[in-house]
């Protein structure tokens, strides 16, 4: 058997891969465009990615390839008509990131939500050295405990968000964007009750025809002006020129992002502009990336392997 990694890079250099030699040979290129996949596939049982493109042009002289696994829940990048025509088989993987990205939301909101940016900067400055008081109260903070939590997407990562949030005391509620999504035990509002009533929102939603551009000029205008916006879903359900201006404005508080339209971040983003990190926060996709995670993530990717050809 021979298996193919094709951008072996974007799970990180720290994982331990040696399962997988066990199994046959193992080539893994830590990048490949299109041309490169389709010359470096062309002798694969298996191929491993998770950015790539899957089609023609990538694994269309892979004559031997069985089964192709992607190293990460969504699988947009796969053309699904063209693997069943072939029939070659595809998985994926969910839920092997859930403790990483509900820790990580919580990261971003504590670094706004307490202004955290702002008082290690003081102290940083010296202004502390010296000061009148012991405490000081120029940029004030509010308890957690008895906000408004409205979720955008009540999946697994959607749910254990939810629950953390209910222990720091936090009022619950949920929009379903399939309109289908009832979960018992939590409570299910429409939209403009999301927007208008949550003191914090959080975005953990696929992206698909009822997400894409979901939060954009309307929705910001509609939210709390102390609000605080969270997206660790898929970047393009954010319109973000109108995140932008929503900030710049002062219609919302602050925001904390884990993903944007285009990653790495382009040039052109918007967002660039906002350079006050007491309003605008911007992780690089890393909320699932823990150690553990991305672990996980691979020893899946290895049963998966061993239980397709046993």
């Amino acid at each position: 058997m021979k298996i193919v990694f094709l951008d072996a890079k974007s799970i990180g250099d720290d994982i331990d891969l040696s399962g997988f030699d066990q199994l046959g040979e193992v080539v893994k290129y830590g990048f490949s465009t299109p041309e490169e996949a389709g010359e470096r596939t062309k002798d694969a049982d298996v191929v491993i990615i998770n950015k790539v493109q899957i089609n023609e042009q990538t694994i269309g002289r892979a004559e031997h390839l069985k089964l192709v696994c992607v190293t990460a829940t969504g699988t947009n990048n796969l053309d699904k008509e063209y693997l069943a025509k072939r029939q070659i088989e595809w998985r994926n993987v969910a839920g092997y990131s859930t403790e990483t990205v509900a820790q990580h939301t919580f990261a971003l909101l504590f670094y706004l939500l307490e202004k955290l940016n702002y008082y290690d900067q003081y102290v940083k400055s010296e202004k502390y050295i010296g000061d009148t008081i012991f405490t000081h109260f120029s940029n004030v903070f509010h308890d957690l405990n008895g906000m408004t939590w409205g979720i955008i997407g009540l999946g697994n990562i959607g749910r254990r968000v939810a629950d953390i949030a209910k222990m720091f005391g936090c009022h619950v509620i949920y929009y379903s964007t399939s309109g289908k999504n009832n979960q018992e035990g939590y409570e299910r509002v429409d939209f403009d009750t999301l927007l208008t009533t949550s003191d914090i929102i959080s975005v953990h939603a696929p992206l698909d025809a009822n997400t894409q551009d979901l939060m954009n000029a309307e929705a910001f205008a509609k939210m709390k002006k102390s609000a605080i916006f969270l997206n660790l879903g898929r970047g393009p359900i954010v319109v973000e020129q109108d995140l932008a201006d929503a900030l710049k404005n002062n219609e919302i508080a602050a925001a904390g992002l884990d993903v944007l339209c285009v990653e790495p971040m382009s040039a052109d983003n918007p967002l660039r502009e906002i350079k006050d990190s007491n309003k605008l926060i911007i992780t690089p996709h890393i909320a699932w990336a823990s150690v553990e995670a991305r672990t996980r993530l691979m020893n899946i990717i290895l049963g998966q392997v061993k239980e397709y050809f046993k």
